[in-house]
């Protein structure tokens, strides 16, 4: 006997005289094609600390308006599954399915969808997994930290044809699409310099030291949370503090670094660095840890074909000192774009005395808003999580609907992986870090970058 998405899907298209193969879909958009009065069913693939904190209150304020429901949870260790049955059972109001790993997940019919929540390094593994069983993805960056998961990753989701969403949501801030626009039309001229900070002072970020010491190796499963990387014997602290230890992550150019960079990609419309340099260390919190507190990396942007033009990004951040905050900063000939503060201005513009000692003209930019005060006020209203995650979320969801792209489709989450591994590979081998065109590796040394 059909399902009533199946019923409906065949009636439209019978009714309208037309099949699939004439709409041009591909093979594996078929099943999924949703009446208005559908409800989309997701899962959630690992109850993290980011899924209650931010993408769960997102989904479920926009989920009754856009007919979504969140009809399971999968995570392999049991307190976090148990944990997460409940919260999502209050959010939801019903009965939610507890999956201790995603092969329980995916033998449920009638999932739509996934959003993935779990470890920095897992996430590439879990996209292959979910859109090889149809699903549409919702997935946390990083997207992937070496680009053999990259590369798979990439083929899986564009042969799927699925809906694809990764977690960089600037994508979706309306100051990002403003300054977007502005570069794109040429109004802010070539861009000469992109400086990007992060900065805190957090001994405790990344820590989780109350559940290291509870958790226990026969409550989860070890070797499904390895997820491709090489044997290891158990550790709590790589299970719950994965963050702080590579190959598990990268640390910080994996969580932060990526935000910032994929802006880079989107505005210029270039998909990676030239080339990378890095440096860094464990200069403050030597508790173990194996990733930096405090790292730079500079960056060589532009054209593979010109390298006679081009710009440079610098990259720092640091756990030690909080001085400086998150910012990032665009400059060209003619002044600043300041994403943080929301203004366009003349600051550092060439003025008409400097110009005119070179028979030239001055050139400075207006001062501007990049967006009004009612656009910010329609993109940051107290929807659940935060402003920028919540317009993020929402166009998934969108888009699940629509069947349209995403604001962050799979090219941007491929984008930026290779820029973190490129910074990774030159801070873990103090070498100059390149990429190959052809074979798609990032090259350090004229060997590929290896795990």
């Amino acid at each position: 006997m059909k399902s009533r998405r199946e019923f409906l899907k065949d009636s439209l298209l019978t009714s309208a005289g037309i099949t699939l193969s004439a709409m041009g879909l591909p093979a594996s958009s078929y099943a999924r094609i949703m009446g208005a009065n559908d409800r989309v069913n997701v899962g959630l693939v690992g109850f993290s600390d980011r899924a209650r904190q931010t993408l769960l209150p997102c989904f479920f304020s926009n989920h009754k308006e856009l007919n979504f429901d969140m009809i399971a949870v999968s995570d392999i260790w049991n307190r976090r599954r148990e944990e997460g049955k409940a919260f999502l059972q209050q959010k939801a109001g019903h009965e939610i399915k507890a999956c201790v790993n995603n092969d329980e997940l995916y033998k449920m019919k009638d999932l739509d969808a996934v959003m993935v929540a779990t470890a920095d390094f897992q996430h590439a593994y879990h996209t292959i997994e979910a859109v090889g069983n149809k699903m549409d993805v919702y997935c946390e960056k990083p997207f992937a930290e070496t680009m053999d998961d990259a590369r798979k990753a990439l083929k899986a989701v564009k042969d799927s044809g699925k809906i694809f969403q990764v977690g960089t949501q600037r994508r979706s801030g309306d100051s990002y699409h403003a300054a977007n626009n502005f570069i794109k039309e040429g109004k802010f001229g070539p861009i000469t310099m992109v400086e990007m900070t992060w900065n805190v002072n957090q001994p405790g970020r990344w820590r989780r030291p109350a559940l290291v010491k509870e958790i226990r190796q026969e409550d989860t499963d070890w070797t499904r949370f390895l997820a491709g990387r090489p044997k290891d014997n158990w550790d709590p602290r790589k299970y719950l503090e994965y963050r702080l230890f590579w190959p598990y992550s990268s640390g910080i150019f994996g969580q932060w670094m990526t935000h910032q960079i994929d802006t880079v990609h989107w505005f210029t419309g270039l998909q990676h660095p030239r080339s990378a340099v890095a440096n860094g260390g464990i200069y403050m919190w030597k508790d173990g840890r194996v990733n930096a507190d405090t790292i730079t990396a500079v960056f060589d942007y532009g054209p593979q074909n010109d390298p006679s033009s081009g710009f440079q990004v610098s990259y720092s951040s640091r756990f030690s000192n909080s001085s400086g905050g998150t910012k990032e900063m665009y400059y060209s000939n003619g002044g600043t774009i300041d994403i943080d503060k929301n203004k366009i201005t003349p600051a550092g513009g060439l003025t008409e005395r400097e110009a005119q000692e070179m028979g030239l003209h001055a050139n400075l930019l207006p001062e501007m808003t990049l967006t009004t005060n009612e656009t910010k006020i329609a993109t940051s209203a107290n929807m659940g999580g935060d402003p920028l995650t919540n317009a993020h979320v929402r166009n998934w969801m969108q888009c699940v609907r629509d069947r349209k792209p995403a604001n962050a489709p799979i090219e941007a989450a491929y984008s930026h992986s290779i820029a973190l591994i490129m910074a990774n590979a030159a801070y873990r081998t103090g070498l100059k870090a390149t990429f190959d065109e052809k074979t798609q590796e990032v090259m350090v040394g004229g060997k590929p970058f290896i795990m």
